[in-house]
Parts: structure tokens; C-alpha cells; sequence
């Protein structure tokens, strides 16, 4: 009976200790790149004992059984057992008792533990677990949430760490805007995981443009996005600007986000050919009075549109200033009175505001 006591504690202590002489380690590598499965027999073969064999098994993500899949023996002959795998290259030397392995291209599926045996004659087999973790970097966006001009808290942008493993912080450093953050992460099947945050807040004029930047962070590396807040909303202000005696010329401008597209109309018409639009510059090529007339500038944009409206008179070939304009035109007066524009009259001249349609 203690006979049998000793020879089960001898062939454990053997085990043990033969286990330990394997050396192997661990591999952590990014997603596509290559990874050293390292395996080395350390103790020293003591007399008439030899290395039959070493052999590789698995259990990984994409093989959850374990799994016989190399063998190498003298002569550094590497025989796959279940089917050929040609990213698996055996960069040791049978020799030097150095089964090594490298992998390439390495994927989520082969993420799991590897196993190097030695089997040595005539005492059994070594073995050591190496642990292959696959890390998969994010992908890093910031997205404009595209929020219209209001007084409700919205979405205002988004910052994504897609696809990580392990999972990335991502944190908005937005300085004094009065804004708010709110972060999500969903685990996908494959074990990577999307972080979104976004920053909520009141899409309002005072927040238009101002600059702020989203910090993504993973295994010690940080990335930084910066982004202007964007608000959008349409043309609500049209200003018009004449040009100089010289150039002849009206501008209109107006605020919209995005920004608008200009059309100018002479009296809901077409302009005349002497009459030339260069985006939202108006220019005339003569004095004539048959140039007289109404000239619309309308502003568009997806969001909606707007117009102003004003009224250009020649005089005996003299370009006038357009918010100054002799008073001779019934015509004219009517059209401003149906839209309660008022006129001001001074020294036989009138002023009159800008017509805002």
C-alpha cells in the first residue's frame, strides 16, 4: 500500500516538473499581423533519452474542441494532421528542442490557447499552454448629427470607436459649451465592441461653429477628432449691399447654414442681357432707363428660402444710389404701399426700407 502511495507521488512530482521544463509563453498581436507561438524544451536529455516528437494542439474561437493540428519530428518535418493551414510556419529547430511557431495574418477565429508537446523517450511527454490574444484597433469617426435650429435638446454629433477589442474610452472635451454627453457600447458577436458618444445640447446661433474635440483611447494610445458644431437652418436674413458708382453693382448676402444659394429676378422675370449675375452679385453693364425696375434676390437652401427686394432707377444716365430714388413713380409707390412699406419724404426725395418678401 505505500509502495503504491510513493510511485503515485513520484510520477506526479515527475509530471510536474517535466511540464515545467517546457518554456512558452504568451503572444498578443494586432488584428492581420503576425504572431510567435514560442516553445523551447529547457531541461537537458539525460542519457540513452531522446525527442521522438513535438506536436501542436488548439483550442480557439473559430476551433472551441481541441484540436491535433501539427506535428514536427527530426529533420524539421512539419506534417499537418487535419488539413492543411499554410499561415503556420515552424520557424524552430527540431534539434535544438525549439518547436516555435509563427502564424500569419492572424484573425479573431485563431484567438484562444496553443499547446506544445514534447514527447521524449523514454520518459513520456512536456507540455506548455501559450495564450494568443488578438487586439483589433478602432475605427474612429465623428459624425455631424445634422440638428436643425430650435429650442429642443438633440443630438448635435456623435463620436464612434467601432469594432475595438479591447473596448476604447472615447470622451468629448468640449471647454465652456453648455452641452451634454451621453456614451453607449454594444459587445458584438466577434467580441469587439462599438462605442458611440454623443453630444447632446440646443442647437441655437450662439453654439454655431464653436470648436470642440473627441479623445478616443485604446491600450495606451489616445486620438483626437476635432469637430465645429454645426447648426443649420434657412436663410433668415438677406441683406443688400450696393456697390460703388463705378462698378454698377448690388450684392445680396444672406445667413443660412448651409450656405444659400442666390438667384437674382427683375419683376418675377428673367434679368436682362445686360444684366449679369455672378453668384450673388448683380451687375450692370449699362445706365439705360429700361433698366429700371424691381430686382429680386432670393436665397435657398434645403432648409427654406427668403427674399429682398429693391427698386433701381437711372436718371438722365446717372447711376443713383438704390435706397435713394427721385420721386416720379407712381408705380412704384403703389407696389410699396399694398406692402406696408414706409416712406419717408424729404426735399422731393423718399426713403424707403428694403422690401423683405
Amino acid at each position: 500500500m505505500s509502495h503504491n502511495l510513493l510511485l503515485l507521488m513520484f510520477v506526479f512530482t515527475w509530471s510536474r516538473d517535466a511540464q515545467a521544463q517546457v518554456t512558452g509563453g504568451s503572444a498578443t498581436v494586432k488584428l492581420g499581423d503576425p504572431a510567435v507561438l514560442p516553445c523551447r524544451l529547457t531541461r537537458t536529455l539525460g542519457t540513452g533519452e531522446y525527442v521522438e516528437q513535438i506536436s501542436w494542439q488548439r483550442r480557439t474561437k473559430g476551433i472551441p474542441r481541441l484540436d491535433n493540428f501539427l506535428t514536427i519530428q527530426e529533420g524539421d518535418k512539419a506534417k499537418f494532421v487535419n488539413g492543411e493551414d499554410k499561415r503556420f510556419r515552424f520557424i524552430g529547430k527540431f534539434a535544438d528542442q525549439n518547436g516555435t511557431l509563427q502564424l500569419f495574418n492572424v484573425n479573431l477565429q485563431d484567438e484562444g490557447t496553443y499547446s506544445c508537446i514534447f514527447s521524449s523517450f523514454p520518459f513520456g511527454s512536456s507540455k506548455a499552454d501559450i495564450p494568443l490574444t488578438v487586439l483589433v484597433h478602432p475605427k474612429a469617426s465623428v459624425n455631424d448629427s445634422l440638428p436643425k435650429l430650435g429650442d429642443e435638446e438633440v443630438s448635435l454629433a456623435t463620436c464612434t470607436a467601432a469594432d475595438s477589442k479591447p473596448p476604447a474610452e472615447v470622451v468629448w472635451y468640449t471647454g465652456a459649451l453648455k452641452v451634454k454627453v451621453a456614451t453607449n457600447s454594444t459587445l458584438h458577436v466577434n467580441g469587439t465592441t462599438t462605442t458611440v458618444s454623443t453630444l447632446l445640447g440646443k442647437p441655437s446661433k450662439e453654439i454655431h461653429r464653436s470648436p470642440v474635440h473627441c479623445v478616443i483611447s485604446f491600450m495606451e494610445q489616445n486620438q483626437t477628432i476635432p469637430f465645429d458644431v454645426q447648426v443649420y437652418y434657412p436663410p433668415l436674413e438677406v441683406k443688400l449691399q450696393e456697390g460703388s458708382m463705378k462698378d454698377q453693382s448690388i450684392t445680396c448676402e444672406a445667413d443660412a447654414n448651409p450656405n444659400a444659394t442666390v438667384t437674382w429676378t427683375r419683376s418675377g422675370k428673367p434679368l436682362p442681357s445686360s444684366v449679369t449675375a455672378l453668384g450673388g452679385t448683380l451687375m450692370f453693364k449699362g445706365k439705360s432707363s429700361d433698366l429700371a425696375g424691381f430686382y429680386t434676390c432670393e436665397a435657398n437652401n434645403t432648409y427654406g428660402s427668403k427674399q429682398n427686394t429693391l427698386y433701381v432707377h437711372f436718371d438722365s444716365g446717372d447711376h443713383v444710389p438704390f435706397n435713394c430714388i427721385k420721386y416720379d413713380i407712381n408705380a412704384f409707390f403703389l407696389f410699396l404701399l399694398k406692402r406696408d412699406v414706409k416712406i419717408l419724404f424729404f426735399n422731393n426725395m423718399f426713403f424707403f426700407l428694403s422690401l423683405v418678401l
